[in-house]
C-alpha cells in the first residue's frame, strides 16, 4: 500500500469499526505507520447515523453501536483520525459539484459536501487519496481528478 494522506468518506470509515466488505484494506491503510487519515466534521454525524441504522436494522446491537462510537471518538482524540471543519467555501464548492454532476448522476448533497471538503484539503496539499465505498461518489471524485480507492473493490 502506498504511504500517503487519505481522506476517508463515512462509507469507508465505518468499515474500520464494523467488519464488512472492504474492512481489510481500510484497516491496512489506517494502521500503516506514516499514513495520515483525515475526515470532515460531517463524518462524525454520519458515523453516528450509520451505526444507528445498523442497530435499527439489527446488523449490530445497540451495545456494539455504542462501542464503535466510543472507539471512533478515541481515535479522533488520540489523533489517529484528524477531523477538519466544513465552512462556507466547502458549501459553495458542494453547490457547484451538484450543479455539475447531480443532473447526470445520483450525486447526493452530503456526498458533494464530503467531496468538497476533500477537494479543499487536496488544494492545501493535505490529501492525496480519497477513500469511499460509494460508487457514485467514487465516480465523481475520479472526474474531479482524485486518486480514488473503493475498499470494496480494491
Amino acid at each position: 500500500m502506498i504511504l500517503g494522506r487519505y481522506f476517508f468518506d463515512s462509507s469507508a470509515l465505518v468499515k474500520l469499526y464494523h467488519a464488512e466488505a472492504g474492512t481489510p484494506i481500510v484497516s491496512q491503510i489506517v494502521n500503516t505507520t506514516g499514513n495520515l487519515i483525515r475526515v470532515s466534521r460531517l463524518t462524525v454525524a454520519e458515523l453516528t447515523s450509520a451505526f444507528a441504522i445498523k442497530a435499527r436494522t439489527q446488523s449490530i446491537n445497540r451495545e456494539d453501536a455504542d462501542l464503535f462510537l466510543r472507539q471512533f471518538r478515541e481515535d479522533v482524540t488520540s489523533g489517529m483520525l484528524e477531523v477538519f471543519s466544513i465552512g462556507e467555501s466547502e458549501f459553495a464548492l458542494a453547490e457547484l459539484l451538484l450543479e455539475r454532476y447531480a443532473f447526470g448522476s445520483r450525486l447526493r448533497s452530503l456526498d458533494a459536501l464530503q467531496l468538497a471538503a476533500a477537494s479543499e484539503l487536496r488544494n492545501r496539499k493535505l490529501v492525496d487519496h480519497l477513500m469511499a465505498a460509494d460508487a457514485v461518489l467514487c465516480e465523481v471524485a475520479r472526474l474531479e481528478g482524485f486518486s480514488v480507492i473503493n475498499p470494496e473493490h480494491a
